[in-house]
């Protein structure tokens, strides 16, 4: 009788150490094969190799929207068209942390090119532009200027005030 409790008892763990959940922790974004003005989310491991084992549905952050994309072998693609060129913010998060990633999509004619922004650049830039402007006084215009250029093109290609800071924060959280 005991026996039989064990044997259903190791069957049982060992159905449900197999039935292990994929996670989604790095992605690679790209432009959707179809050519359709739409970005394809492609999971991937830390080696940005895609795997093609994530099936199911996931919930994304798209700049600032929470989205539910279904995977099916490694890819998703983002409901909604690209109309011109912009920043898109893509975040998800599950068990092991929060994988976020920056892309700036520039589009021509009807060709997706995203570009991946390392979030710290957004946070050196502003850096760099102070300290000249401290260190020798007659560049202050100069960076004011170019600190105003650099507000107006981000904001102007979607990346709001909020998203700003949010993928400062979380490139800071994952370099430590």
């Amino acid at each position: 009788m005991k026996r039989g409790f064990f044997l259903i008892f190791l069957c049982l763990t060992g159905f449900l150490g197999a039935a292990q959940t994929a996670a989604i922790n790095n992605f690679i974004v790209k432009e959707n094969l179809l050519k359709n003005n739409k970005l394809a989310i492609i999971a991937a491991d830390s080696l940005d190799v895609p795997n093609e084992n994530i099936n199911g549905i996931y919930t994304f952050s798209v700049s600032g929207f929470t989205q539910s994309l279904k995977f099916n072998d490694g890819i998703a693609v983002l409901p909604l068209p690209i109309e011109r060129s912009t920043f898109v913010y893509l975040k998800h998060q599950n068990d092991s942390g929060t994988h976020s990633k920056l892309v700036y999509v520039y589009k021509k004619d009807s060709d997706l090119t995203p570009y991946p922004i390392n979030s710290l650049w957004l946070f050196i830039i502003p850096i760099v532009l102070v300290v000249l402007a401290f260190a020798f006084r007659k560049l202050i215009i100069f960076a004011v200027i170019i600190f105003l250029v650099f507000v107006y093109f981000n904001h102007s290609s979607g990346l709001n005030l909020s998203t700003f800071f949010e993928s400062i924060f979380d490139g800071l959280k994952n370099l430590f």
